[in-house]
Formats: C-alpha cells, sequence, structure tokens
C-alpha cells in the first residue's frame, strides 16, 4: 500500500481543519456541489480502475470465507446497524441516515493495510474486494428505501441520479479505459499509479470543500454529530466479538479470522460519501456524520490489528 495511505487519517483530519479554518469563500460556497462531485468522481474512476474485476471468481475459490464475511456484511450487518441507530439516534434522524450509510458498506481499499499488519491472509481479503464493492452498491440503495423510505427523507430520483453520476459513469469509464489501453501496458500502469496516487487527496480535496462549505452547519451541531460516537464503538465490539465466535464455530485458521475481523470491520466512507452527496441535497449532517465515521474508525482498526497479533499465539 502506498505510503500516502497510510497516512489517510492525517490527510483527513487535516482537511477537516483547513476546510474550517478557510470557510466561507464564495467561489467554493457557490460551486461546492460540482467541485464536491468533480474530486469523487476522480477517486472513485481511482478505486473502479485499481479493481480486479477479472478476479472476481477468485472470491469464491474459499467459498466457506466469502459466505461466512457476506453473511455477517451484508446480512447482519445492516440489521444491527439500524438497530443500533434507532437507539441512539432516533431523535437525529439525519445523522441516523449517515450512521446506517457508513455501516452499510464494507471497505475496499485501506482494510488491506490493517490486513497486512495483523498478519492476516491478505490474497484472501484481496479476493473479497470485488464481491464487497458490487453487493454495496446493489445493496445500499435498497436497504436505505426499505429503512427510511417510510419518513419520507428518500427522493428515489436523488438517489437514481446520484448513483448514475457517481457510481455507474466511473465505473464505464475505467472499463473503457482498461480495454482502450489492454496492449498497452506502459501508458495503462502510468494512469492506474496516478490515480493509485491520487486517491486520497481527491477525498481528501472534497473533503475540505464540504466542511469549508458547511462550517456554519457544523458549528451549530457539534454535539449532535458526535452522538455517532457511542453506536459506532458499540459496533466494532459486538462486530469484533462475533467474528472472533464465527471463526472458531467454522473452524477458520488464525489468519482467515484475522482476514474476516478487518473485512467485516473496515468501513467504505467514501463511496457512501460519494452517493450522500446527491441523494441527500441540503442534509449537510449527513454528509457531515460520514466524514466524522473514519476519525473514529480508523484509530479503533489500527488498535484492533495489534490487539488481533496479541491472540495469534492463544488463538
Amino acid at each position: 500500500m502506498e505510503c500516502i495511505e497510510k497516512i489517510e487519517p492525517i490527510l483527513i483530519f487535516s482537511s477537516i481543519i483547513l476546510g474550517l479554518l478557510f470557510s466561507n469563500i464564495a467561489f467554493i460556497s457557490d460551486n461546492s456541489s460540482i467541485l464536491i462531485n468533480f474530486f469523487l468522481f476522480l477517486m472513485l474512476l481511482g478505486v473502479f480502475l485499481e479493481i480486479p474485476l477479472n478476479d472476481l471468481k477468485n472470491g469464491f475459490k474459499n467459498f466457506k470465507f466469502t459466505k461466512t464475511s457476506i453473511l455477517i456484511n451484508f446480512i447482519f450487518t445492516p440489521i444491527f446497524g439500524y438497530f443500533l441507530g434507532s437507539i441512539f439516534l432516533y431523535n437525529h434522524l439525519d445523522i441516523w441516515i449517515g450512521f446506517v450509510m457508513l455501516i452499510l458498506t464494507p471497505c475496499t481499499d485501506w482494510y488491506l493495510l490493517f490486513t497486512k499488519i495483523a498478519k492476516g491472509n491478505l490474497s484472501l481479503s484481496l479476493s473479497i474486494l470485488p464481491i464487497n464493492l458490487i453487493l454495496q452498491v446493489i445493496l445500499l440503495p435498497i436497504y436505505l428505501i426499505l429503512f427510511f423510505s417510510s419518513s419520507n427523507t428518500i427522493n428515489l430520483s436523488d438517489l437514481g441520479f446520484s448513483l448514475f453520476i457517481l457510481i455507474i459513469l466511473p465505473f464505464l469509464l475505467s472499463i473503457i479505459i482498461k480495454f482502450l489501453f489492454k496492449n498497452k501496458i506502459s501508458i495503462k500502469n502510468k494512469i492506474d499509479s496516478f490515480f493509485s496516487k491520487s486517491q486520497v487527496i481527491f477525498l481528501s480535496l472534497a473533503i475540505f470543500i464540504i466542511f469549508s462549505s458547511e462550517a456554519n452547519v457544523l458549528f451549530e451541531n457539534v454535539s449532535s454529530i458526535f452522538l455517532i460516537f457511542i453506536p459506532l464503538i458499540i459496533f466494532f465490539i459486538v462486530i469484533f466479538i462475533l467474528d472472533y465466535i464465527v471463526s472458531k464455530k467454522v473452524s477458520f485458521s488464525y489468519d482467515e479470522y484475522a482476514s474476516l475481523t478487518l473485512t467485516t470491520l473496515a468501513r467504505n466512507s467514501p463511496l457512501a460519501l460519494a452517493i450522500a452527496i446527491n441523494s441527500f441535497p441540503h442534509r449537510e449532517l449527513i454528509i457531515i456524520a460520514l466524514v466524522i465515521g473514519p476519525l473514529i474508525e480508523l484509530p479503533v482498526l489500527y488498535i484492533i490489528s495489534k490487539g488481533l497479533l496479541k491472540i495469534k499465539r492463544p488463538y
């Protein structure tokens, strides 16, 4: 993993601070939606260029691991996340939606770094990546409609537009680029290298613009936003325990157990953020909650990956 990705939490935090310091800049405020979409589009294009969709079949070679991961990530986690939100965030609907969107999207990048730290099975974790990406793109809008359509917060046309602009278009463009340069390896490698190194930069620029243009909303709702802390910590604790119990039950080796733990704990807030930008216009608290999430998540994942090493021998 590139060095710049290892300092992603620092870059995200710095983007938030800089955005708050340079708030209310006229050009950014007047064009925030266009700028945010532009940088998120580039970031997701880089994600799709990196995803080895040709290796999708590899995710099913260890069927027991794949099945277990899918059941936890896409059946248990959404229901449990909604349940936690209904307890702790019931009176804060926008933050509840942001929390659920964060919970619904398994990570597709930095979980590999933590898997490596914990000495998990890196190839196994990589094999599940395309499956996680495809399922979360399909299931995220379905779960949002199931959970929140009755509260009249979901505009289906906005949700469809968001998926088209920030998921379908960059995905199709990534396929076109791969096809056009499949026989021009050096050019393709340069393109892949550029987007691989720039993903974090594009995300950081989008976050800077979000906080620069929405600083007033953040300052007016500081106490409400940090309500996400409690359910998120409970989520990590419960999933960590569940992974241990399930791994013992199905006789996973330690490296499989470590891979399962990081695959089911790490969340993909950039993708959820990209969908939220257009699906919930003028619902700034949803977007801010999605940005705050990683500031809690990443230190926790580092502690857990180090903790897994401590229980490697007794496991």
